[in-house]
């Protein structure tokens, strides 16, 4: 039941994009609210996880501290960038090879972290 209320959804964001005058720039605007709520969820999360792990990260030694903020960094300029770097091959590949890096860094870290 949920997938054809999503798939109705979808096409009547279709039917807007395709015979509204304007449905352009709404769908535009409607891309941006979505995208700036899916931001907003990210930065939410990442907030409540440095308070539940708040321990955690003050025994880290500050080597492995910095490149956790390092990586997570990284991360925000990707997302910032994404624009930019999607435009060409090179660029889309190597978003994906630093992409993959900071989430090795960041789960080396945490997995070293929480190893007993």
């Amino acid at each position: 039941m949920r997938t054809l209320r999503n798939v109705a959804i979808v096409m009547g964001l279709a039917l807007v994009v395709a015979f509204v005058p304007g449905g352009g720039n709404a769908a535009d605007a409607l891309l941006t609210a979505i995208t700036m709520a899916f931001l907003t969820a990210i930065a939410w999360t990442v907030y409540v996880l440095s308070r539940q792990n708040e321990l955690t990260l003050a025994t880290l030694s500050d080597g492995r501290r910095a490149v956790l903020y390092g990586a997570l960094g990284l991360i925000a300029l990707l997302i910032a960038g994404s624009d930019e770097l999607f435009s060409t091959g090179l660029g889309t590949l190597a978003w994906l090879c630093l992409l993959a890096a900071s989430v090795a860094a960041i789960w080396r870290i945490w997995v070293e972290a929480n190893t007993y």
